[in-house]
């Protein structure tokens, strides 16, 4: 089924007009350029330039870094062989083929056996472009003839090694000669004389056999590929989604991939059409980063919710229009109509993009594990059931935000990664396999991972510092989402977007009397204090009430003789509403838990969180005092 959807991915973007996917025909690949050689019509070297692209990338602060990288492009040939055997390649090759240069290694042996292969492969360039152009008539090919046969030696790399170890120490170079603006292969005359000497298409040596994509029979591909790139995990040159190389893995004497035949046509489409929205000039519209998790997503045919879906997961949208506007009126527009699909539900709403919402959604989540490639998630949908799914997942999520432009501003529409984050202080520690477990979740309507839970309650519990030393907030806004979607799905329980006194859920009560009793000793101290109950009790007051709270309203008591008569009653009138529905035992004292289990901790932390955003904090309270004066 995925390989399958894949292959009709590679025929509907291939049909696209421009090739805006840069996705290869039988006879050509996309390669990473970096380096461009410039030569005059006599073939002299004019320079050696950078061809990579220069992007702008904004990261999680606000700020926008720009860097440079590879310049993706339709070359001819299927691409560089692997091994140690000598194979030149037409019109584009690396450093050590097109000039017998290698950047020097550390290591002074292993440099001169580099520098060695090196001339080799030049010599063995040099040959290939004096057979092959032999006869050319046409300019181009001319001059990068006469730059081997007169004008180019190894030797002369030294010249250039700034160039060639910053620029061009990587990826690919291609030729361009003066005065054409374009280079050597993309020239039409250079086409056609590509498509000419092409050799009619023989039959496959490959035997045939019954293709699992296309249920015909054709030659059934060795190997897999083009390598797949772009997935976290997997090696950079890239990995498999399908091989077999070891005994063990095969079958009725069926070794490598004549194990599960596919087509060599199939192998063809599905290789490319992976590689172009995982690392082609459209992949930023089609894939996203969770964790270890590679998701990437397409529907079947092109649609505007395609185009916007990797802001939704990726982008966290604003809720304010200044969030979403656009140079574009038209994108504009459309971020408008999603963002209100996000927030009201889907339904016949989606028209607004121009979509139909029975149109088929895919989702593939990959992970690498070096040369090979993990299928963590497949799920094939619809848009219209997609963004209801997205909708219920932030409608679990909505709480109480602080408003931009605040310092601690919450976005609306958070995304995944950023809910994460909240499970372990830096991203390494995040467990490998909550990402995809999360991402399922969400987009299937599922309950949320129990880890994820965990890993939220085990943060509230620690304090944590700022990069000024200051206490950061016990229960950020995130945090407290996080808990509120899940005791929603997972546990069925309502929890309203903001402080409810209504609620009697004995946990939540137990949150918002601590959040209470640590407000009144704030102001006891005129709000300067650096370490309060906290700092100190609030993981045992979470999980272990019984044998905080009693000590803790001690404490209270005393904070209040420092108040002022007005913020006194304040406090006394909230503390007595909430002990009012608290148990009590035979002698009338409160009842408090020994433990609680961690859906009620949960709980705990959001009465934490509702009841701090809803106190009215140093001035509010103040003004009570004042009142009182009066």
């Amino acid at each position: 089924m995925i390989l399958q959807s894949l292959t009709q991915l590679f025929e509907r973007i291939q049909a696209e007009d421009d090739n805006p996917y840069g996705v290869p025909i039988p006879g050509q690949s996309v390669q990473n350029i970096t380096f461009r050689i410039v030569l005059n019509p006599d073939g002299s070297l004019v320079d050696i330039q950078d061809a990579r692209e220069t992007i702008s990338e904004t990261a999680k602060s606000g700020r926008t870094k720009t860097k440079k990288v590879p310049c993706q492009t339709l070359l001819p040939g299927e691409g560089k062989p692997s091994g140690s055997g000598i194979n030149p390649c037409t019109l584009w090759d690396n450093t050590a083929y097109l000039l017998g240069y290698k950047k020097p290694d550390k290591d002074p042996v292993k440099s001169a056996k580099e520098t060695t292969r090196a001339i080799e492969t030049l010599a063995a360039t040099k040959a290939h472009y004096l057979t092959l152009t032999e006869g050319e008539i046409l300019p181009s090919l001319v001059a990068i003839r006469a730059f081997y046969e007169h004008h180019w030696t190894a030797e002369r790399a030294a010249d250039w090694t700034t160039q060639l170890d910053d620029f061009a120490a990587t990826g690919f170079g291609v030729f361009r000669v003066l005065p054409s603006h374009k280079d050597a292969h993309e020239e039409r005359e250079i086409k056609d004389w590509m498509t000419h000497r092409q050799p009619a298409s023989a039959t496959s040596s490959e035997p045939t056999g019954f293709c699992l994509v296309t249920g015909k029979e054709l030659p059934i591909a060795r190997l897999h590929d083009p390598a797949i790139k772009g997935v976290n995990g997997a090696a950079p040159g890239g990995a498999k989604l399908a091989s077999f190389n070891l005994d063990p893995f095969e079958s009725y004497a069926k070794d490598q991939s004549y194990n599960a035949p596919v087509s060599e046509s199939a192998v063809f489409a599905y290789c490319n059409a992976l590689n172009a929205i995982l690392s082609g000039p459209q992949s930023h519209r089609h894939r996203v980063t969770i964790g270890d998790v590679t998701a990437i997503f397409w529907t079947e045919k092109k649609t505007t919710t395609e185009s916007l879906f990797a802001q939704v997961l990726d982008g966290e949208l604003g809720t304010l229009p200044e969030a979403i506007i656009t140079e574009d009126q038209t994108r504009h527009r459309q971020l408008e109509s999603l963002l209100n699909i996000l927030r009201r539900g889907g339904g016949a709403s989606i028209t607004e993009l121009d979509d139909d919402p029975d149109t088929k959604f895919y989702l593939l989540g990959l992970s690498g594990n070096v040369t090979r490639l993990v299928v963590r998630f497949w799920q094939v949908s619809t848009i219209g059931q997609m963004l209801e799914n997205l909708h219920d997942h932030f409608q679990n999520l909505a709480l109480v935000r602080k408003k931009d432009p605040h310092p601690y501003w919450e976005p609306e529409f958070p995304s995944s990664q950023r809910l994460l984050d909240q499970t372990a202080r830096e991203r390494k520690a995040i467990s490998p396999i909550l990402g995809g477990q999360l991402m399922q979740a969400i987009l299937n309507r599922t309950p949320y991972p129990h880890t994820l839970l965990q890993g939220i309650l085990n943060r509230l519990k620690v304090i944590e510092k700022d990069q000024q030393g200051k206490t950061i907030e016990r229960v950020p806004y995130l945090k407290a989402a996080i808990l509120k979607a899940i005791l929603k799905r997972n546990f069925n329980q309502t929890i309203p977007i903001m402080l409810d006194i209504e609620i009697k859920q004995i946990p939540y009560l137990l949150g918002r009397l601590f959040a209470v009793m640590e407000q009144a000793q704030r102001q006891a101290n005129d709000f300067k204090l650096d370490r309060t109950i906290r700092e100190t009790f609030f993981g045992s007051a979470c999980s272990t009430p019984a044998s905080v709270f009693p000590r803790i309203h001690k404490l209270h008591i005393h904070h209040l003789r420092k108040v002022g008569k007005g913020s006194q009653k304040f406090y006394e009138d909230l503390i007595g509403e909430i002990i009012c529905k608290l148990e009590k035992s035979e002698t009338g004292e409160i009842a408090y838990p020994k433990t609680l289990k961690l859906e009620e901790q949960g709980a705990f932390a959001i009465g934490y969180y509702q009841q701090n955003s809803a106190l009215k904090q140093k001035k509010e309270i103040a003004a009570a005092d004042e009142a009182t004066t009066l």
